[in-house]
């Protein structure tokens, strides 16, 4: 077993004792490649982004039947396969006939943590992303800022932002659709400047 391994089945521990903390390093640690999943399934970024923190909410709440028969993230990749098709059933669309089965999980597992090892140019390139996200985030208006981080960080339905925020769901749609544009925005010249290398990582990773 791996020390990657060995610190998700930590982390997934303290979780389980009620840290929820813990879920988080699980989050910022998995969310790139749980996006990049969900691209492969849509090919809208902010969908995708919809699907993977679906994924996450899910993990989350059956984290306390995880008993380490898989590693976790082959374990958290089946839930975000699953939530995926989910997704496109429920809005009569048809998932890619090539896209990754759960069934292909581990190999899959396997060929990500080859390609995230590749070279440190492309961490550097991830780091750079993450970043640029956040100060992104930081220059939004503040009701776009707080649309987009009840959304994205703490996992509300717009129903429930719309009750948060005292506005009808038509505006917080409005505004987390323009948070996500200006984040865009943001990252639109960091992904065109990058080497071709790396601008594939990133934007298998951000759309």
């Amino acid at each position: 077993m791996n020390s990657s391994t060995d610190s998700d089945l930590e982390l997934v521990g303290r979780v389980q004792r009620g840290d929820s903390a813990a879920f988080d390093l699980l989050v910022r640690k998995y969310q790139h490649r749980i996006v990049a999943l969900a691209g492969r399934y849509v090919h809208d970024w902010s969908e995708a982004q919809d699907i993977a923190q679906e994924a996450f909410l899910r993990a989350y709440r059956a984290l306390g039947n995880f008993r380490g028969d898989a590693q976790f993230y082959t374990w958290l990749h089946r839930i975000a396969v699953n939530t995926a098709k989910n997704h496109l059933v429920a809005q009569n669309r048809r998932p890619p006939l090539d896209d990754i089965e759960a069934s292909d999980a581990e190999q899959y597992d396997a060929g990500t943590r080859l390609r995230d090892n590749d070279t440190p140019e492309r961490e550097l390139m991830r780091q750079e992303l993450e970043q640029t996200v956040m100060r992104a985030v930081e220059r939004l208006p503040a009701e776009l800022r707080e649309a987009i981080t009840l959304r994205e960080v703490e996992g509300l339905s717009y129903e429930e932002i719309a009750e948060k925020m005292a506005c009808p769901i038509g505006t917080v749609r409005s505004r987390i659709f323009r948070a996500r544009d200006a984040i865009d925005t943001e990252l639109r010249p960091l992904l065109d400047d990058a080497p071709a290398t790396n601008r594939s990582v990133a934007r298998e990773k951000n759309r």
